[in-house]
Order: C-alpha cells, then sequence, then structure tokens
C-alpha cells in the first residue's frame, strides 16, 4: 500500500539525575562530595533509507520513545548515556512539526539524517557544586527534560520527469510502455490512484525515471479530485511532460491544457517554471491528426505526438526527456532565505519572557513559562539547599514582586507546575 504522509509522536529521553554523595572511607579523612553527573537521554533521529518506498509503517500515529539517561553514582561515577533511536524513512521525507507547520528537514538523500527530538543533558552531581564558601553542597541537578512533539512526514517522489494531465489522457499507459512499470489501466476516470514510478533506460545514455502523477483536475490546488494528495510529488520534478488527449473523448484539448497550466502556477513551488514537453496521445484514433492541428494553432506550442497502443513517437519523447535533463538543473524545494529563516535562533531574553502569571481564581496564582519550569524541573528540592536554590531564583526573577505588584494575598496558593506553595510576603 503507498502512503506518502503520517503523523508520528516522538518524545527524546531526560537525562539522568545527578547525585548527592559524600566519600567516607577510613583513610580518605574530609573526603567531600563526591556525587557523579547523570547521563545524557537518548535523542530521536529521522534517517533517510532509499530501500524504502512508502511510509506504509506510519500509516496509524505511532510513538518513538528514547530512553532515559542513567542517574549519577558514588564516588563521581556518571551515569551511561543512552544510545540514540533512528527512525528510518524514504529518501524524499519532508518533516514539518504539527504545532504551526514548521519546517524542520528534508531527508533528500540516502543516509541523511535529522535530529528531530534531542535528549535532554544530564544533571549535575554535588561535586559540581562545590565551592570556597560551600565546601559541602548538599544539591545537585535533576536531568533535563526531554523534547516531546508531533510531526508530519509527506513523501514527495524523486522522479527527474513527472506526467501530468487529466484523468484518462494515457499517461499510465504511456509509463506501462516506456518502462517496466505495471499501473492499473482502464478506461474509467481515476484508475491511477496512487502515483507510479518507472525507471526509463536510453539507448547509449543513462536512465531516468519517471513518474505517472494523478488525481489533477480543476481545482487540484485546493484539494479537488486527488489534487493536494498527489501534486506534492511534482515539487522535485525537473522536467514535466503534459500530456494532452487528442482522442475521442469530447474533451476541449486546449481547455484541459489550460486547466492543468493553471492549477500548476496556483499550487506554487516553481512549477511553471519547470521546462515542459507538451505530449499529444492517442494520435492512433479518428480525427486525431486534424484536433492535435487545431490545438498548435490555438496554445502556439509544439507538440510530440505518439501513439502509446502503435508505440509511435515513443523514441523521439525518451530521447527529448533525456536530452533536456542534461542542461536542466536540480530544484531545490525551499531556498535559503527560506532554510535560513527557519533555523533562526531567537535569543530567551529579547523573545520570550522568563515568565508569565495566571490567575484562574480569588485564590490561585499560576506560575508558567518554558525557562522557569525547566529550571524547576531540573532542581532537586528534596534537601534544604535545592529548595533554597528555587527560592533564590524565584527571587532573582522578581516573582515575589510581580505576584505583589498583581494584587496577591497573604495565604494564597502559588502553583508552578506540580509543585505548590503559599504566598507571604
Amino acid at each position: 500500500m503507498f502512503i506518502d504522509r503520517a503523523i508520528i509522536e516522538v518524545r527524546s529521553g531526560k537525562g539522568g539525575d545527578g547525585a548527592i554523595a559524600f566519600r567516607r572511607e577510613k583513610y580518605v579523612p574530609k573526603g567531600g562530595p563526591a556525587g557523579g553527573n547523570g547521563g545524557r537521554g537518548a535523542s530521536v533521529i529521522l534517517k533517510a533509507n532509499s530501500h524504502i518506498n512508502t511510509l506504509f509503517n506510519f500509516r496509524h500515529s505511532k510513538c518513538f520513545i528514547g530512553p532515559d539517561g542513567e542517574k549519577g553514582g558514588i564516588k563521581n561515577q556518571y551515569g551511561h548515556h543512552s544510545d540514540d533511536i533512528y527512525v528510518e524513512v524514504p529518501v524524499g521525507t519532508v518533516v514539518y512539526e504539527e504545532k504551526g507547520h514548521k519546517f524542520l528537514g528534508d531527508l533528500s538523500k540516502d543516509g541523511l539524517e535529522l535530529k528531530v527530538a534531542k535528549g535532554g543533558r544530564g544533571g549535575r552531581g554535588n561535586t559540581c557544586f562545590k565551592s570556597s564558601t560551600n565546601r559541602v553542597p548538599k544539591i545537585a541537578e535533576n536531568g533535563e527534560p526531554g523534547e516531546s512533539k508531533r510531526l508530519i512526514l509527506e513523501l514527495k517522489l524523486l522522479a527527474d520527469v513527472g506526467l501530468v494531465g487529466f484523468p484518462s489522457v494515457g499517461k499510465s499507459t504511456l509509463l506501462s510502455v516506456v518502462s517496466s512499470a505495471r499501473p492499473e489501466i482502464a478506461d474509467y476516470p481515476f484508475t491511477t490512484i496512487v502515483p507510479n514510478l518507472g525507471v526509463v533506460n536510453v539507448k547509449g545514455e543513462s536512465s531516468f525515471v519517471m513518474a505517472d502523477l494523478p488525481g489533477i483536475i480543476e481545482g487540484a490546488h485546493q484539494g479537488k479530485g486527488l489534487g493536494l494528495q498527489f501534486l506534492r510529488h511534482i515539487e522535485r520534478c525537473r522536467i514535466i511532460v503534459h500530456v494532452v488527449d487528442m482522442g475521442e473523448s469530447g474533451r476541449d484539448p486546449y481547455e484541459d491544457y489550460q486547466i492543468i497550466n493553471k492549477e500548476l502556477k496556483e499550487y506554487g513551488f516553481g512549477l511553471d517554471k519547470r521546462p515542459v514537453i507538451v505530449v499529444a496521445s492517442k494520435m492512433d484514433e479518428e480525427g486525431a491528426k486534424e484536433r492535435l492541428k487545431a490545438f498548435e494553432k490555438k496554445a502556439k506550442v509544439k507538440c510530440i505526438p505518439i501513439s502509446s497502443l502503435l508505440e509511435e513517437g515513443i523514441d523521439e519523447l525518451i530521447y527529448k526527456c533525456a536530452d533536456l535533463l542534461k542542461v536542466t538543473p536540480l530544484f531545490p524545494l525551499y531556498d535559503e532565505e527560506q532554510l535560513e529563516a527557519t533555523n533562526k535562533v531567537y535569543s530567551l531574553p529579547d523573545e520570550e519572557k522568563a515568565f508569565e502569571i495566571k490567575h484562574p481564581n480569588d485564590y490561585t496564582w499560576v506560575i508558567t513559562g518554558d525557562k522557569i519550569v525547566k529550571f524547576y524541573k531540573m532542581t532537586n528540592i528534596s534537601t534544604d539547599e535545592g529548595m533554597m536554590r528555587l527560592l533564590t531564583k524565584l527571587r532573582e526573577l522578581k516573582v515575589d514582586d510581580k505576584l505583589e505588584q498583581m494584587g496577591a494575598k497573604d495565604g494564597d496558593q502559588v502553583i508552578l507546575d506540580d509543585f505548590t506553595f503559599e504566598y507571604y510576603r
């Protein structure tokens, strides 16, 4: 089954907690702190594999979870890092984050890797907190939380030549003649409901890949027919072969030609700027020559007449494609400016508040914000020193001043993630 779109969830591993420990050996007086750091959590990495050609394995939402890092140990023993999780996807997979449809990467080459969820770093043990003023620290960090994301995977086929045109104009028949592909062929519209790929061998030349792309009708760029489902596969094609029916279907070839060109332009990705070879199909049918002559005069284009049934004009088309591919560059899906904008790094002080306070009811205040929540999760508050570290951080950020300014009263509940305490001025 050909599946070209899937949604998955990825969760990287949490870093291991740092340890609180002290050396207590018989012949080591005043051994001091000896708590080791935690290990790094596993990252989740997508890897392109040329031996996979569909997203069938992801047809149901799947969750890929990386293991947590090992906790730090006594005697300054560091916890083990967890092995990263590799998820293999077809070459040509484009990855977006579901939230905001943010572009993450294009796995367009075999073996290319994309880290989609970074593992959390290990927390520091109490040895790291030793100083001249605190010789015996009883504080350690918890491991950094991992990342959790829902991703959209879209497969965009890697084909050199794409066949476009209305349903039942002869695209599948043409592909079956020029390659070993065996698409379903019948005399009713939308026989082809999945893209078909075929390798075309050119005598004395290198081969190229041709794709039969179904479902393009008027309104395809808005999702009508099978439009949006398969228009994405044209994005990587270097050459477009526009197949126009000159048979006795009763359709107007010129009108069909105009509609398809409009859909390609409206869809974007520069499809209207790709080299186009116009092919007049079904030239073995009665009246085809007259219709071709009228079409070329009206559309002002030169067509390659073919008959897939009689295999006439096929060689001319193949060599025309091969010659054009020699001088046609690859068309990247995203230019450098788009990639730079996507990967722009925003500094936290300028772009994001350290915290926000919400007031859901008269006696409750909720502190939110990625920065402060992450600090809390990485602070071990099971010791007095750990609790003081958290409270000191809240004072540094002037959380208490903000609460007073917003009208908090003594005894009100203040909630930070899963930690609740009472407010007093």
